[in-house]
Formats: C-alpha cells, structure tokens, sequence
C-alpha cells in the first residue's frame, strides 16, 4: 500500500528524514484510483532489482505481502486473466459480498482461503479466477520456493502478545496523526473508488466510518481486530517458507545477527 500517493499514516510510510538519504524506491507511484496487482508489481520490482544489481548495489526489500515478494525474488508466473469470468465473479460479490465467495474458496483451495482475509474480495476473486481457468487452486500456481536471484531472507519473531499490544499502539498512533483527515483528503481524489487502496487496513474502516456505518471508536477497533488476523496470516505464510531465518526482533546484537547471515552465504538456490 506504500506505492499509493497520501497514504502515508495508515501505511506508517517513512518520511524523507526518516529514509535518512537511503534511496527508497516504488513508494508514491500510483494514485489510489488504480488497482494494484502482483504481476505488475513484479514486472516494475524485477526491473529496480537488475538495474540495481548491474550498478554494483544490492537491493533490500522490506515488507509484508508475502506473494508480492515471492513475485520479486521468485520464479513465479502468474496466470492471465479473462473479463468475462473475472466480470461474472466482481458482479456476484457486488451483490453477495466476500463471505459466500470466501466459503467457495474454501471449499476449492483451503490453502488460498487461509491466506486470504475473508473480507479481501478482490484478491478472492482472484483466486477463484485463477482457479476456474487453470483447473488447479489458486495455490497450486505456487511453485517450489526457489528463488530468482540470490537473496536472503530474515524474519523477526515477536511473541503474539506483544506483538498485539503493539499493533493496538500503531493504530492508537495512526489516529493521534490524524489518519480520519488524511482518508478525508483521499477521498477527494477517488479513494473510494480505488478498489485496491480503498480496502487498506485503516482506510477501509475510517470510510466506514465516514459513511456513518460505523462510530469512530468501532472503526479503531474494527482496525486493531483486521490488523492482528493480517499480522497471523502473514506470519503463516512466512513460516511455510523454509528460506527464511528467524530472528528475535529485541535481540541486542539483532544487527550483529543479521550481518553474520549475510556473510555467511546462507543464500536461497538459484535456478
């Protein structure tokens, strides 16, 4: 969600000073009123990535979306698309919503399902899509995890107490920033009708909010809640790759770990 312009509170992007004259790239490149996917994002990564490596530099992805990764660094294709189906399957959760398109997942690719907030319809449709053109789950179009560049991957393991507690506090910060004006100013340019940005944790509620559906104090909670089941999932599917290393986020010498990794040639194969 950082590639959207002014979405900076809810998506805790770093400002100029906190980059600290480090290059940061693919942040403020789409306007909320596009819809995202992770094969173009793959094809704008994978273009950083040589340029970068052809210069002598090493690249440092950082983030969340575990596909969006695995389009950067993997051997991943991702499958076409069809209007007529993926029109079929958007106008049917137009009119039934995620839930009843999210039991049929289930029912079809458990593995998807249990990757897939039940209220992301979009990434639903999707997979549904993906599953109705090739025959096969949505999760079968993953291959081995077998990497494109030499790379290495670290996590930070943090109890899920903590790491509950801390998401309360971010979205407690979110709030005091004045996340409700920026959504407000947002919704100027067409954030509502952004059918990727407009589903952002934060945003996603605060709109609801501002269309009367909910209270302000529901929103911030309804954030907290869809935040803590994004951070089990996006754990889940970290943990299912065996390349990366996990590390203790409040380790002392947790740099001095990292570091040691990276010289120790425990990189991912390359094919």
């Amino acid at each position: 969600m950082q590639l959207y312009r002014g979405m900076d509170i809810g998506t805790a992007k770093l400002t100029g000073a906190e980059q600290g004259g480090v290059p940061h790239h693919l942040l403020d490149i789409w306007e909320v009123t596009e819809t995202a996917d992770v094969a173009r994002y793959q094809r704008l990564a994978r273009g950083l990535i040589d340029e970068l490596r052809s210069a002598g530099r090493t690249p440092i992805l950082v983030g969340g979306s575990g596909l969006y990764i695995r389009g950067a660094l993997d051997n991943l294709d991702f499958p076409g698309t069809d209007p007529a189906v993926r029109g079929r399957l958007e106008a049917e959760l137009a009119e039934v919503g995620p839930a009843p398109l999210h039991e049929r997942l289930a029912r079809r690719d458990p593995a998807a399902a249990e990757a897939i907030l039940p209220s992301n319809g979009r990434r639903i449709v999707r997979a549904l899509e993906v599953v109705e053109l090739t025959g096969r789950p949505f999760t079968a179009n993953l291959p081995e995890h077998v990497a494109r560049y030499p790379c290495l991957q670290i996590g930070l393991q943090i109890p899920r107490d903590e790491l509950d507690e801390r998401i309360r506090m971010r979205v407690d910060r979110m709030w005091r920033a004045g996340l409700v004006e920026e959504v407000q100013k947002l919704e100027k340019r067409g954030l509502r009708s952004g059918r990727t940005a407009s589903r952002a944790l934060g945003y996603a509620q605060v709109l609801r909010f501002l269309s009367g559906e909910y209270d302000e104090e529901t929103a911030r909670e309804e954030t907290v809640r869809a935040t803590r089941r994004f951070a089990r999932r996006q754990e889940s599917w970290f943990r299912r790759d065996p390349r990366v290393h996990w590390l203790p986020y409040d380790a002392p010498d947790l740099t001095g770990r990292a570091l040691r990794l990276v010289g120790s040639g425990a990189a991912c194969r390359v094919t």
